[in-house]
């Protein structure tokens, strides 16, 4: 029999462990309520404990209660003859296959161990400039029989996969939701029987279903944001897994990032509480905040979440830092779509389009980062991107209404599969001209898992309820597109040895060292004399590496990117080298390359002929050397 001890203290709310016992806290408005507790390995009720008018404080019961084994025991809250889950229980012991529909007594709640040996784990704290973001769906990822992982979509199944990460250049994983969420609705057994409960089914996301329940592959709805999605783990254990990756992750030098969806509903200050106990429970690195209206003012100036990332669509840093305060360690980053469709628009060859590439290309906010990417978890694939020109969202049985219309897509001159070389080679030039957008930008690069390998989702820019091989990564695209792989991992080594791809504040387009070059600067056909009239689609970016930390294994101190997505030839000037040095080509998405060198005597120049819808590196090398 439980014993009651000390219990007026109402919040945190849900199940705490205090003082040899368990502290039970609960929202109810229904005039009987109160604590139902199960032996958890046969799951059979063994006490019922009714909360007593002295327990209620406004609309919290709460009670504190000893003498509860808490590796034996689960719970549940009833009101009336409902039972309710605990939206913000830390454990739910039963693994519900996913996908199944799931009752409230299948959500019993249970008791986070306190036991996990963290070992030497620390932080990594990787800068933005260091970063290459991977974002994945924890079990689209591995769930592919290619996969070849033990553990197939799951926390571990991701862990087998760290020396893969590795081997790309990842280091810092944004996963889609991995909190636990119902994929398919509850049954609604007595909700409507009584109406006051219908507050806690909101509060879990039940309620506002259609007719038919169709499955929430991707989780973006309340949560319970306490607790690891069972269904994401191969053991019995979800939260002791997730911790094994996150240790795993960070033993690797590699963060974890997040994404956390928050309705307007939830309480800011409950959002607070959300994070803070994934940095300290978990060892969380970051989070992508996805909802309306959040406190991000509040979220950023937390002292607990000082060291930890946090993307939003932006921030008013004037408002979170003083004007002459500098962060130690910039945590925020703009995470928007605005360097998404910009660069979509250019790769298609869109005209007025050149003076917001270049902008894109070098912004990095004042005390904070940003990240950016081509593709994402919704819309088009990389692949899909240049196979596409229209959504093909039928399978989601909504009639192609669903998901965006605005791609800024183009399939290249055939939709979706074909056979004609002439449009898969321009489409494998198109996903390479991407990557060398995505990662030659001086801000934080992101990729949609698989699109250094061409995965495709057949056109479905919207597959939210697609838990099948349309969303499951299919890693037989390493070997069908051996080479783009291969061109990412030269991108990602190219990005690491010439730092001043990836400063650690914008570039001022400015000769601030006095050293005869700036920083970066932007030719056209004539050095020094960028054209960007809406017309132009190609232009010449010079960066000087006098202006990054000095590095052995730079390819040179000067790079110089050039970039045509126009349809015809075009010419761009590389500008005069210091004596004795000369320009090499160092890449090329053109297979074979024009290397035509057109000496302009004028301006001591070398004209060169850029070939159609390419971009080309070329590196200054020593002129007495090979």
């Amino acid at each position: 029999m439980t014993k009651n001890f000390s219990h007026k203290q109402p919040y945190p709310l849900g199940a705490h462990l205090e003082g040899g016992g368990v502290r039970f806290s609960f929202v109810s408005r229904a005039e009987s309520c109160g604590i139902l507790l199960y032996d958890r390995q046969t799951g059979r009720l063994s006490e019922k404990i009714p909360f007593a008018r002295e327990d209620r404080i406004g609309n919290v019961y709460c009670r504190a209660i000893g003498d509860i084994d808490t590796k034996a025991r689960t719970y549940l809250f009833y009101e009336d003859e409902c039972l309710v889950p605990d939206i913000r229980g830390r454990v739910f012991p039963k693994r519900v296959p996913y996908g199944k529909e799931r009752t409230a007594e299948d959500m019993k709640a249970g008791f986070l161990a306190e036991d996990f040996d963290w070992e030497e784990d620390c932080f990594p704290r990787i800068p933005y400039h260091l970063s290459i973001a991977y974002c994945l769906h924890v079990r689209g990822f591995t769930k592919h029989a290619s996969s070849g992982v033990e553990h197939k979509g799951t926390f571990a199944g991701i862990m087998e996969k760290i020396p893969y990460l590795k081997e790309i250049g990842i280091t810092t994983l944004e996963l889609q939701p991995a909190y636990e969420f119902t994929e398919i609705p509850l049954k609604e057994e007595c909700l409507r029987k009584n109406p006051q409960n219908l507050i806690y089914a909101m509060a879990a996301g039940e309620t506002d279903r259609p007719a038919v329940k169709k499955l929430n592959y991707w989780g973006y709805k309340k949560g319970y944001y306490y607790a690891p999605k069972a269904a994401y783990a191969a053991s019995d254990d979800a939260a002791g897994e997730f911790r094994e990756l996150v240790k795993a992750l960070h033993r690797n030098g590699m963060e974890l990032v997040m994404q956390f969806y928050f309705p307007k509903e939830i309480k800011n200050s409950e959002i607070l509480d959300i994070l803070c106990f994934w940095v300290l429970e978990y060892h969380v690195d970051g989070f992508h905040l996805l909802g309306e209206d959040l406190p991000m003012d509040m979220l950023a100036g937390d002292d607990v979440l000082a060291d930890t990332k946090l993307w939003y669509y932006g921030f008013n840093t004037d408002n979170i830092y003083e004007w002459n305060e500098h962060p130690k360690y910039p945590h925020l980053a703009e995470y928007n779509d605005a360097w998404y469709i910009d660069m979509r628009k250019f790769l298609k060859g869109d005209g007025n389009m050149l003076g917001a590439v270049l902008y894109h290309m070098r912004h990095i906010p004042q005390k904070a980062g940003a990240i950016h990417y081509l593709s994402n978890y919704f819309g088009f694939t990389l692949a899909d991107l240049v196979s596409y020109d229209y959504k093909h969202n039928e399978a989601n049985g909504e009639e192609n209404r669903d998901g965006s219309d605005y791609n800024c897509s183009w399939n290249c001159g055939d939709e979706g599969a074909t056979r004609r070389r002439s449009i898969r080679a321009l489409r494998l030039k198109q996903m390479k001209n991407a990557m060398c957008l995505i990662l030659l930008s001086q801000s934080t690069p992101l990729i949609f898992m698989g699109d250094e390998f061409g995965n495709s989702q057949k056109g479905n820019n919207n597959p939210y309820c697609q838990d099948n091989t349309v969303t499951w990564l299919d890693w037989r695209g390493i070997e069908r597109y051996a080479g783009l792989h291969a061109f990412w991992k030269m991108l990602v080594g190219f990005r690491q040895r010439n730092p001043i791809l990836r400063p650690e504040k914008e570039l001022r387009l400015m000769d601030t060292l006095c050293c005869g070059y700036p920083d970066m600067s932007y030719h056209g056909k004539y050095a020094w004399r960028p054209e960007t009239e809406g017309y132009y689609r190609h232009a010449g970016i010079m960066l000087c590496g006098k202006y990054a930390p000095a590095s052995k294994d730079a390819d040179g101190d000067f790079l110089y990117i050039a970039m045509n997505m126009h349809w015809e030839n075009r010419s761009l000037a590389l500008p005069k080298l210091p004596k004795g040095m000369k320009w090499e080509l160092a890449f090329s998405t053109e297979p074979e390359s024009l290397r035509k060198e057109d000496a302009d005597e004028q301006s001591d120049t070398l004209l060169r002929q850029v070939p159609p819808r390419s971009i080309a590196m070329y590196v200054a090398k020593d002129a007495g050397k090979n």
